[in-house]
């Protein structure tokens, strides 16, 4: 099933709400402190998600006519800006800015959720808003769980909203998959079925999200809940960071899948 605007939206809502907790909670070392982002400590991560709010709610008004669609050079005076900012302005600036995001996508009508096409420059089409809201979910969960991990060895992304990351890359999102899938990382094809997501992993010579009754015999087994799936996907699931109980099992082995997804 195609993901909804609602649900995406709702999960956005959540995964703030659980951030926002944390960061109000942080000193000014723990700002500096390492996160699960292998190059970024904690108010880095922060700046990344703040400054990619306020870019992210600059299209979506462009998108609705509310302003005008952001010019050339608009996203980097934005990254400009906030990579000039003290840790404690990142992340202050997050939440106002993560919240001012959510506030407009909360405020779309129905029509608005089921009809609105973005245009990001990145992209050579429109996406439909609910792709847009999935993409910044993706964006929002891996970096909330990259600041969460810094303080909780067992923090993990809730089931319901990597459940519905995964659905986002199996539909309307899976053309991702050919940016941050390696196929050529695999000795041979595989078909990794994940268990009771419903979908199945297939790694030829592109890597996709497919249904799992789609009628090939699965090669290996992913076993595991839907957070070790998402963090793969987004490499996130480094030995450190994998939780007790998660294996592959058949032609292929946990490590080759992290080769498939070394990260962005």
């Amino acid at each position: 099933m195609t993901p909804t605007a609602d649900a995406t939206i709702a999960a956005l809502r959540s995964t703030h709400d659980e951030l926002a907790a944390v960061v109000r909670g942080l000193d000014d070392d723990q700002l500096l402190a390492p996160s699960g982002s292998s190059e970024w400590p904690v108010a880095q991560v922060l700046s990344h998600l703040g400054s990619g709010a306020e870019i992210g709610l600059a299209a979506l008004r462009g998108a609705t006519g509310e302003a005008a669609a952001p010019g050339d050079g608009f996203n980097q005076s934005v990254w400009d800006r906030w990579n000039a900012m003290s840790s404690r302005e990142q992340a202050d600036g997050f939440i106002a800015s993560d919240e001012a995001l959510l506030v407009a996508y909360e405020a779309l009508t129905p029509q608005q959720r089921a009809d609105l096409q973005v245009k990001l420059g990145f992209l050579p089409t429109p996406l439909p808003l609910a792709s847009l809201a999935g993409m910044r979910l993706n964006e929002a969960a891996q970096h909330s769980w990259d600041v969460r991990v810094a303080f909780d060895d067992d923090a993990a992304i809730a089931d319901d909203t990597a459940s519905l990351v995964v659905e986002h890359y199996s539909t309307g999102l899976g053309f991702l998959l050919g940016f941050i899938g390696k196929a050529d990382a695999l000795r041979e094809p595989a078909l990794i079925s994940l268990g009771d997501l419903g979908r199945a992993l297939s790694v030829t010579d592109s890597v996709a999200l497919v249904a799992a009754d789609s009628g090939s015999t699965p090669t290996a087994t992913f076993t595991g809940p839907a957070d070790a799936v998402a963090r793969l996907l987004a490499g996130r699931l480094t030995p450190r960071w994998t939780p007790d109980g998660v294996s592959v099992e058949g032609n292929v082995d946990l490590d080759d899948l992290r080769r498939v997804f070394p990260g962005y």
